[in-house]
């Protein structure tokens, strides 16, 4: 019996709660066991990105003592926090409890293309969504963890979706967490030419993995006038006919 914890997320849990329904949807309809540690709590990674490590510490020591109670696998929907927790161990000492405790769950914590694709083995997850998509790379899942095609396969798998080639789809949609507050001028015209090529694809829906992405590009949509519609990976995975 396969079992896994679920790590959340704050952008999730208070904008997104739909893709966290869909996400325990599809692990137990792969036959996975799963529990909620109920301490956790943000990962710290804006406090980390804005270079304050050592208010980043208390946090990600809470995050580990919430995870480290269990051996299962932490699974969660967005790839910059789980390249967070990979970043852990830089934050206590070698031979502390907390650096092994660090690097153990560094070890197991998985993005949820990731963990369905090379931990569990599954690229078909019995979706059906007879539309046109595109796909948003994101920039922690792919330069952060290395996750190029995961995806897209389980994209490719979905019954009716025709998949689009995106223009410049690894390019940075402008949000990158504080990068958007600090230097919003430059973040609002890398998200308007990623608009435009989502708009230029002819898809009905863009999808991408990763919240703070998905909301940016539908903000950048809708100010666009268009209606494209920008959907977690996890809505298309769990659909079963018709829209989103």
């Amino acid at each position: 019996m396969t079992q896994a914890q679920l790590f959340i997320t704050c952008l999730a849990e208070n904008f997104l709660p739909a893709v966290l329904e869909g996400m325990v949807a599809i692990l137990e309809r792969l036959g996975v066991t799963l529990t909620f540690p109920p301490e956790q709590t943000c990962c710290g990674q804006p406090l980390y990105n804005s270079g304050f490590e050592a208010q980043t510490r208390p946090l990600a020591r809470r995050w580990l003592e919430a995870f480290g109670r269990s051996d299962a696998p932490v699974v969660s929907p967005s790839g910059s926090c789980v390249d967070m927790v990979r970043h852990y161990p830089k934050l206590f000492p070698p031979g502390s409890p907390e650096h092994e405790l660090a690097v153990d769950l560094a070890a197991r914590t998985f993005e949820f293309s990731e963990f369905l694709v090379h931990r569990l083995g599954v690229v078909d997850v019995g979706g059906c969504f007879p539309h046109k998509v595109t796909y948003h790379a994101s920039c922690h899942l792919l330069r952060g963890l290395g996750l190029r095609t995961e995806a897209k396969q389980l994209l490719g798998a979905v019954r009716g979706l025709e998949l689009i080639p995106l223009h410049e789809e690894e390019t940075c949609c402008g949000f990158g967490g504080i990068f958007s507050v600090v230097y919003p001028e430059v973040s609002e015209k890398m998200m308007a030419a990623k608009v435009q090529n989502i708009i230029a694809s002819g898809a009905e829906y863009v999808v991408i993995g990763e919240a703070g992405c998905l909301m940016n590009i539908a903000g950048g949509l809708q100010r666009a006038g268009s209606s494209i519609r920008a959907l977690h990976l996890i809505e298309v995975l769990a659909a079963q006919g018709g829209a989103a």
